[in-house]
């Protein structure tokens, strides 16, 4: 019997458009350094910003947590260390208010499939691997679409100081949905490597949403379900027979 699912955030519950986070931070810095009197150089802030999203990735793929405020860090290193201690705030603050004009929108089926698993009593978590979009925001983008109230916990890895596919942000997600067994527990995401491999290595149900992006990595594990469409999900769970 299942009794909870836990959900990866990005590519899965939420999509962006592409490139929406990188070119609404763009906008929003080269605003706010304007009225700061920063004087910076458009093509070095977009460098910049690359470099450390390339940090990130390379820090999430080793499984190292990697914070906003560390990018800010390496940015002003590369913008020549010349900016005022007001400016790198207007920099950490970039990151979020990017993120809350990005254009992010909910997955396919996932107001369906939330409805169908909170009607059938299953326990509903996150467990989202957090780059430079902070957690804050992403709780913000879900209240946006009426999706926040659907979720008993959450599991995000600059809180836990963790990345999928560390035991330990499983583990933490589990205990705030009320210590569900791993057994009577999916977990559902689009990476096999995290989402998956993290899954099937704490003995849960493991789910690969790829209605939005679809993982080819041949040296990572296969789910036990593979889906496009979330509002599946309770059916081939078996929790739509429960809530009869």
């Amino acid at each position: 019997m299942m009794e909870a699912v836990t959900f990866d955030y990005w590519n899965t519950l939420m999509w962006e458009e592409p490139g929406s986070l990188k070119e609404k931070r763009l906008e929003v810095w080269t605003q706010s350094l304007t009225e700061l009197g920063a004087v910076v150089d458009p093509v070095q802030l977009e460098r910049a910003h690359d470099a450390a999203h390339q940090e990130y990735v390379d820090s999430w793929t080793a499984g190292r947590q990697f914070r906003v405020e560390e990018a800010v860090d390496q940015m002003i290193e590369r913008l020549d260390g010349e900016l005022s201690g007001e400016a790198e705030q207007a920099l950490i603050a970039g990151f979020s208010e990017a993120g809350r004009r990005a254009a992010v929108h909910p997955s396919d089926g996932v107001r369906e499939c939330l409805e169908a698993l909170k009607d059938a009593g299953v326990r509903i978590g996150i467990i989202c691997d957090i780059g430079l979009t902070p957690s804050p925001v992403v709780g913000e983008l879900l209240e946006r679409h009426e999706l926040l109230g659907f979720f008993d916990g959450m599991s995000f890895s600059d809180e836990v100081g963790h990345y999928k596919p560390a035991r330990t942000i499983f583990e933490h997600a589990l205990a705030e949905l009320g210590g569900v067994p791993p057994e009577r527990a999916a977990h559902v995401g689009d990476r096999r490597r995290t989402d998956v491999g993290g899954a099937i290595a704490m003995g849960m149900t493991a789910v690969r949403y790829n209605g939005v992006y679809e993982d080819e990595a041949i040296r990572a594990p296969e789910a036990d379900i593979v889906l496009a469409n979330l509002a599946e999900l309770p059916g081939l769970l078996g929790v739509r027979e429960l809530s009869r």
